[in-house]
């Protein structure tokens, strides 16, 4: 199979993606709504829902890009790096939350859409990081930028639950937790496994280079 073939099926293959995590996101949306398991103006608070919708114009790019030509560019490659890393690490801390729920007797319903945005098309794309030509290897700011999201997040987040009483994740509420040391403890958590997953990303793009960087 020739590289050019390789890239159109990858192409369709991001886009297939790209279409299916949008589908997700109207689903999650009408089933959260319909549930009543979130409010309608809280569905964009959530850090898997931004970094979903972000993943699903990346994607789409991603996906054109690959029908232009044999190699991503590298603003490609980089834009890439750090979505997957955040998408990647939203999967990782659901499957904590959801595991803590059940060690506190906490019900928390996994629809089909959630299945799909926390670990399917995080799988999905992985694969297609690492095995897809055309890849470049991404520069090492991107682990930088991965962590200044959730950071940037985390702060506008707090000071929102402070106005309204709610909070996306538990482990924010400190009403919800033991204490400001649970917090802290749980949040720097959480802000190691972006670094870890930025920088295995950028560590992979590195071991099996199609195209130098620029």
């Amino acid at each position: 199979m020739t590289t050019a073939t390789l890239r159109t099926l990858t192409g369709l293959l991001r886009l297939a993606v790209a279409g299916v995590c949008a589908a997700a996101l109207v689903h999650r949306l009408f089933w959260g709504l319909s549930s009543g398991q979130i409010a309608g103006q809280n569905f964009l608070a959530y850090l898997t829902i931004q970094s979903n919708i972000l993943f699903v114009a990346v994607w789409t790019l991603a996906g054109l890009a690959a029908f232009r030509g044999q190699v991503d560019r590298a603003w490609i490659t980089a834009i890439r790096a750090v979505v997957l890393s955040w998408t990647t690490t939203a999967g990782i801390v659901f499957a904590f939350l959801v595991w803590q729920a059940g060690e506190r007797a906490i019900r928390i319903d996994v629809p089909w859409s959630d299945q799909l945005l926390h670990f399917w098309l995080p799988a999905l794309a992985l694969l297609d990081w690492a095995f897809a030509p055309g890849r470049r290897g991404a520069p090492k700011r991107v682990i930088l930028v991965v962590l200044a999201y959730p950071v940037l997040w985390g702060a506008v987040t707090m000071w929102r639950g402070s106005l309204i009483g709610w909070y996306p994740y538990y482990f924010l509420d400190l009403r919800q937790v033991s204490g400001p040391v649970e917090f802290l403890l749980t949040s720097v958590a959480a802000l190691g496994v972006f670094a870890l997953v930025s920088a295995s990303l950028v560590w992979l793009s590195r071991r099996r280079i199609t195209a130098p960087r620029r």
